[in-house]
């Protein structure tokens, strides 16, 4: 099962800084998922929701605030003292700092940003290094098209059949249902289809137990030491 750190290692740092991506990679995490987004002057950063309250000392929209602005934010100080002066990161930034180093699973977080994500990862060398998902089927739809060798999920929100169907019919890798939706009929239907299965929404211990036994392939977690520990797997220092 393919251990996804969700933002890093969010239940254990601030979500979507280097600082949680640190500690997801020294945990031994097979993949960190992130998430991107633009600010009003178009620089790409890594930032789950729209505002900026949540996750910064900042407010208002991202994408209504230049990058200068964002860059002098705090983004670690709400979750602890510790991490007081963690920046935003800059997702090319994040490319080249991890780029080859772990797995990244991108999720594009605004419509029509596809493209320039894709070209900055090409840019640097990284499409075998990534894959993208977005609950945005005509982002995901549009990547795939793009770039067909590079691994392209779609992030649903109900598990339909007629949703499965569009995945299949789009020629994408991976289908992301999420983990209080799935059992193990429909995993393994899913499967037999050709998809690979990576569950979301996994937001405490029985959950993520419950998505384990109905055989996904992967999931996201916020607290990715659980998950590797359900596995019987040790951090890399411990071996």
């Amino acid at each position: 099962m393919q251990v996804i750190g969700h933002r890093g290692a969010a239940a254990l740092a601030p979500e979507n800084t280097w600082a949680s991506f640190d500690l997801a990679v020294s945990l031994g995490v097979d993949a960190i998922e992130t998430d991107v987004r633009a600010t009003s002057d178009g620089e790409l950063i890594l930032l789950h929701d729209e505002r900026l309250a949540r996750t910064t000392n900042g407010q208002g929209f991202a994408r209504e605030t230049p990058w200068a602005a964002i860059r002098e934010l705090d983004a670690g100080g709400w979750f602890g003292a510790e991490f007081r002066g963690a920046r935003v990161p800059l997702f090319g930034d994040t490319l080249l700092h991890y780029g080859g180093r772990i797995p990244l699973i991108i999720e594009v977080k605004q419509l029509d940003l596809e493209v320039r994500v894709l070209e900055l990862v090409r840019e640097y060398g990284l499409l075998h290094a990534v894959a993208f998902t977005s609950f945005y089927f005509p982002v995901v739809q549009n990547l795939k098209t793009l770039a067909p060798e590079v691994k392209v999920g779609f992030l649903a929100s109900d598990v339909q059949e007629q949703t499965v169907e569009r995945v299949i019919a789009a020629g994408l890798d991976q289908f992301c249902p999420p983990a209080k939706a799935v059992s193990p009929d429909q995993v393994r239907a899913w499967q037999d289809l050709g998809l690979d299965i990576r569950a979301w929404g996994v937001d405490d211990p029985e959950l993520m137990r419950a998505a384990m036994a109905a055989g996904v392939d992967g999931m996201t977690v916020d607290f990715p030491h659980l998950l590797l520990g359900a596995l019987g797997r040790r951090p890399p220092q411990a071996d």
